[in-house]
C-alpha cells in the first residue's frame, strides 16, 4: 500500500474528502499534524505523493513558523522527484512559492461562497475535465499569489485570478476549498469569526447556503481527489 503525507496546520482543517478519496483508492493517508509539533518529513523517501493544507498562517511569516521552510523543502523534494502534490489553500501558496512565484496580501479576503470559473485548459485537465465550467466554491483567504512559471492557470474568480494551476502532470494547487463538510465549515466559523468580521462577511452568510452549496461541491471535490489519487505511482524501494 502506497503512503501520501499530509501536512495540517490547523486542528480544524483536516483532509476530510481528500484522505477519504485516497483510502478508497487503497492509499495509506500518513498525517502530519503540524500544530501539534509533528515534525515534517525532511525528504519524500518513500512517500508517493504529498498533500499540503490550508491554514491561517502566511508563506512569507518563516519567523512565526519556522515549519514552513520545511515544508518548502518537502515540496521541492517532491516536485524533484515528480510525485504528485495537490496544495489547498495555503498548501496552493506554498506550491506557488516554492515554484518561485510571489505570494503576498490580497487587496481584501475572500470569505464565503463565490463562483468560480474554469479557464479552457481546464476541458482537457486530468482533474477537471467534464466538470461544469463555472460553479460555487467555498472561499477563506487573504493571500493571492502570481501564477508560477511553467503552469498553466485552471481556474479564477472574480476576485482571484489565480484560483487554481497544475504544473506538469501532476502538481496541482487550489485556492479554494471543495475538502470541507458542513461540520467542518462551522469550526471554521467557530475559530475563525474574526476574519469573518474583519472581511464584513455574515456567519449566516457562509452557514445558512452551506448544505446546497456543499450538495453540489462535495461530489466535484470527491471526483477532483479520486482523479488525483489515480496519478499516484509505485514509489521506489
Amino acid at each position: 500500500m502506497e503512503t501520501v503525507y499530509i501536512l495540517q496546520h490547523v486542528w480544524c482543517e483536516p483532509p476530510a474528502r481528500i484522505e477519504a478519496a485516497l483510502r478508497a483508492a487503497g492509499v495509506r493517508p500518513r498525517l502530519i499534524r503540524v500544530y501539534a509539533g509533528d515534525p515534517v518529513p525532511p525528504e519524500m523517501g518513500e512517500g508517493a505523493g504529498l498533500v499540503v493544507m490550508g491554514g491561517p498562517m502566511g508563506v512569507y511569516e518563516h519567523e512565526a513558523h519556522p515549519f514552513l521552510r520545511e515544508e518548502l523543502r518537502l515540496i521541492e523534494d517532491a516536485l524533484s522527484l515528480g510525485r504528485p502534490v495537490l496544495g489547498t489553500c495555503l498548501g496552493s501558496q506554498l506550491l506557488a512559492a516554492a515554484l518561485g512565484a510571489s505570494v503576498r496580501p490580497g487587496g481584501r479576503k475572500e470569505i464565503g461562497w463565490h463562483e468560480v470559473r474554469l479557464t479552457d485548459e481546464a476541458r482537457t485537465d486530468a482533474l477537471l475535465a467534464g466538470l461544469p465550467p463555472s460553479f460555487t466554491a467555498l472561499h477563506w483567504h487573504g493571500d493571492v499569489f502570481d501564477l508560477p512559471a511553467g503552469s498553466v492557470r485552471l481556474a479564477s474568480s472574480d476576485l482571484t485570478e489565480n484560483q487554481a494551476f497544475r504544473y506538469g502532470s501532476n502538481a496541482y494547487g487550489f485556492l479554494f476549498h471543495m475538502e470541507i463538510t458542513e461540520a467542518i465549515l462551522r469550526d471554521w466559523v467557530s475559530e475563525f469569526g474574526g476574519e469573518m468580521e474583519e472581511a464584513g462577511v455574515a456567519e449566516d452568510a457562509v452557514l445558512g447556503p452551506a448544505p446546497d452549496h456543499l450538495d453540489r461541491l462535495g461530489p466535484l471535490g470527491d471526483t477532483v481527489y479520486r482523479r488525483w489519487a489515480g496519478l499516484l505511482r509505485p514509489s521506489p524501494r
